[in-house]
């Protein structure tokens, strides 16, 4: 399979009276890039503010974040989501770089939403900080979701999907500044020096706990809950067939930006042909039932020996009970004899004392850490809020809260915050941005 991404590199982002990409400026028409999602019944109230990397802007409740792409095919981007399903990770995309849509509450948010800062301290806990953001700010008729803590979050986060196709149309025609190639030979089909190459699987554990559908990531629009470890192209995943869930708390999660991007899995292809073998990925799941994590340890495992992996690496989408399934995964791994490295955040409290991962095995001995969940972090006011400030303290997003007896609210009466990592949105950057490091002390 071979796919081209085709780059167009966006400088600027504004709104005019045609939507339309031209000398690196995105222009927007606002009102009918509105109507265009309005389209969408459940969504009562639409808004689009664009924010810009260095603003004093803060942005929550953010739901979910997607790059702008389209097929010049006339594919859909997202299949099962905003099209038929098609087959992916094969033919040209194209795609609009350094801009992404956010879905963000108008009102109401979510355990598994979370905060952008643009500028200051803030800005340095996430990715989303350096992107220009072109923000759907939404209100939703799903009443019955209104005041639970965890919503599905449904007609914003396909409405984000949506938009990012409608303004990936501006280059469906035009000609990328630059064409991005990836390409893997049939596993059984590879060179003898290719062969001889150690040969590295990625196993990806994508959020897939809720039994109730609607909350979980998809794949090709099928909700992960139903889904068992499979061998994957690299391709698929780097080319829309899979989309983020509303559950997780926001610093673990991989929004469909993450996947379109999927960092680990390109670094893996800088390195095919010189120092590994990069053979795929094995998509997986996480779990609820401790019978149901062996089970895909057992599938993870089976699929990597028969590809006949000497490595792999293996990241969670997720801490807490998925950590389960990712140290069992890792064990099984290495049971088998696959050199195994994982990839995950921790959560060792406020304070950092307390054991990072719910379960812990002898053979994960490989760890790669992205940051502490529950660290404290304050920051100052901010000039603009996008989406409702109070929603960190008032609807149970993970890391805010509306008092504390030590700490008292999150938000404050000046609208300075104080809140746990885990409430940045995509903040410990698991799919592999992260720019964290260790200090000893």
């Amino acid at each position: 399979m071979k796919l081209e991404i085709g780059n167009f590199y966006v400088k600027d982002v504004a709104f005019g009276n045609e939507t339309k990409f031209e000398n690196n400026v995105l222009v927007i028409n606002k009102e009918e890039a509105l109507n265009y999602i309005r389209e969408d019944e459940h969504i009562t109230e639409a808004d689009l503010i664009i924010a810009k990397p260095g603003e004093n802007v803060r942005i929550v409740p953010v739901k979910e974040a997607v790059e702008p792409r389209i097929r010049p095919d006339g594919r859909p981007v997202f299949p099962g989501v905003t099209g038929d399903v098609e087959k992916t990770g094969e033919g040209r995309v194209h795609a609009l770089k350094g801009v992404s849509v956010l879905g963000v509450g108008k009102h109401w948010g979510s355990f598994g939403d979370g905060l952008i800062d643009m500028s200051g301290e803030g800005a340095k806990y996430t990715l989303f900080s350096q992107t220009i953001n072109i923000c759907l700010v939404a209100d939703t008729d799903e009443e019955y979701e209104r005041y639970e803590q965890q919503k599905k979050n449904h007609a914003i986060r396909w409405g984000s999907h949506r938009l990012a196709e409608y303004i990936g149309r501006t280059v469906r025609n035009l000609e990328p500044e630059e064409v991005e190639k990836y390409e893997l030979e049939p596993v059984t089909k590879r060179s003898e020096n290719m062969q001889n190459l150690s040969s590295v699987v990625l196993v990806m554990q994508p959020q897939s706990q809720m039994e109730e559908l609607g909350y979980n990531d998809l794949v090709y629009g099928w909700d992960m809950n139903k889904y068992v470890p499979t061998f994957m192209h690299p391709n698929e995943v780097l080319d829309g067939a899979i989309i983020s869930g509303s559950f997780m708390p926001a610093s673990s999660k991989w929004s469909t930006y993450d996947f379109q991007n999927f960092p680990i899995i390109k670094e893996l292809y800088k390195e095919h042909g010189k120092s590994i073998n990069f053979l795929g990925v094995i998509m997986s799941n996480l779990n609820v039932s401790l019978e149901q994590k062996k089970r895909s340890s057992i599938f993870v495992a089976q699929i990597a020996k028969s590809l006949g992996a000497d490595g792999a690496i293996v990241t969670e989408e997720g801490y807490g009970n998925p950590d389960t399934d990712y140290i069992m995964c890792i064990a099984a791994l290495e049971d088998i004899g696959v050199k195994t490295v994982g990839i995950s955040n921790e959560c060792t409290g406020r304070d950092g004392a307390s054991q990072p991962l719910v379960t812990l095995d002898v053979k994960a001995n490989a760890l790669v850490s992205t940051g502490n969940v529950s660290e404290i972090i304050k920051l100052p006011p901010a000039e603009k809020v996008i989406g409702e400030l109070q929603a960190l303290a008032r609807d149970g997003l993970s890391g805010g809260w509306a008092y504390d007896e030590i700490l008292g609210p999150s938000v404050k009466e000046d609208g300075s915050i104080i809140m746990e990592n885990n409430a940045m949105f995509c903040g410990d950057r698991i799919a592999g941005w992260s720019t964290k490091t260790v200090k000893e002390f």
